[in-house]
């Protein structure tokens, strides 16, 4: 039986193309059928056009509008209700696909998926959950990466429910340790956010390791960390551009230092598994965990594998029934007390 994936086909910079040419990769390797929303006339020649005769299942849901990677969110998703997202997000109200990937927008994404979708019963905001990589060959799930701007103690301790739900569930890590991200590994370091939130994840049922530093995202010691949006999203973008770095000096080395034909060739292999390691297009994006139903968000930059990656997370996070176990174990909770000026605010 095939998975049915909404798919943003107008998020991306350069979109259609990279969500096109995804889509027909993921329904050739994948058991999932696409639909593709966006404008029918001009997402259909080029559809035609790159299947070239070959039949997949891939269809088109018209959206007369799209949101721009400029356009302030809740502008956005005021004034234009026949955009890409709040189609593809009302087919998973519907029920008439599994899951939701957009490429587009973050604070757009997210604020439309707080609308169609609504929170979670016992969730008060939605985390974007990001998965790095880390020298142990271990995943690291870090959230909230940009969702929300300005946190309370108790939406940290929200968040490291949802995250620790996620990687037993997708991750498949039975135990996932579970860290709050501070300046110092003792229990007082940090900001009034941390040494409040501190306590909270202490009681918490959950394999909880204490504070975390930012070398931790990396180095395989956790393997959930928690933070605000702000922070998360400094973390996240700071190690973009820091693998970018790497990546392309350890290329001007090669290029420079190895002249042996054999020597150049071990070289590039080892360089290219490097790369894929690192490469973010391998992770297929971020779930916005806490919302009724799948919303798998992508970078900007997202080329065709990426895009491939995000249907194939969208699909696994759909068949794992993760917003079910969230659901669940907030049924089983307090619910957490009223906090003056509790309003979530998302990056761009």
């Amino acid at each position: 039986m095939l998975t049915h994936i909404a798919l943003d086909a107008m998020g991306a910079d350069k979109a259609p193309e990279p969500e096109i040419r995804g889509a027909i990769l993921a329904c050739r390797t994948l058991p999932v059928r696409v639909h593709l929303v966006g404008p029918q006339e001009k997402l259909r020649p080029l559809l035609n056009e790159y299947l070239d005769g070959e039949r997949l299942p891939i269809d088109i849901i018209h959206a007369s509008e799209h949101i721009g990677m400029d356009e302030k969110a809740a502008h956005a998703v005021r004034t234009k209700r026949d955009s890409s997202m709040r189609v593809g997000l009302r087919l998973v109200r519907e029920k008439k696909v599994a899951g939701f990937f957009t490429a587009g927008n973050t604070g757009a994404a997210m604020a439309t998926a707080k609308m169609v979708l609504g929170a979670l019963p016992g969730v008060d905001r939605p985390a974007l959950a990001m998965v790095m990589p880390t020298t142990a060959g271990s995943p690291c799930v870090l959230l909230d990466v940009g969702a929300n701007v300005d946190c309370k103690p108790h939406n940290l301790e929200q968040f490291a429910v949802m995250g620790e739900l996620y990687a037993r569930s997708v991750l498949k890590i039975a135990r996932p340790r579970v860290g709050l991200l501070s300046i110092g590994e003792e229990e007082g370091k940090g900001n009034d956010l941390t040494t409040e939130t501190f306590p909270l994840l202490k009681q918490l049922p959950i394999n909880f390791i204490g504070n975390v530093e930012g070398r931790d995202i990396y180095n395989g010691h956790v393997d959930v960390i928690v933070c605000d949006g702000f922070v998360g999203n400094v973390a996240l973008k700071t190690s973009e551009g820091l693998t970018r770095l790497v990546r392309d000096m350890l290329k001007q080395s090669l290029n420079t230092t190895v002249t042996a034909q054999v020597g150049a060739l071990l070289s590039r292999k080892a360089f290219n598994a490097f790369k894929k390691r690192l490469d973010p297009s391998e992770y297929g994006g971020a779930p916005l965990l806490g919302v009724r139903g799948v919303c798998i968000i992508g970078h900007g930059s997202s080329n065709e594998r990426a895009i491939y990656n995000g249907i194939r997370v969208t699909a696994e996070f759909a068949q794992a029934g993760i917003n079910e176990r969230i659901e669940k174990e907030f049924a089983q909770r307090p619910p957490a007390p009223p906090q003056l000026g509790d309003v979530g605010l998302p990056l761009q």
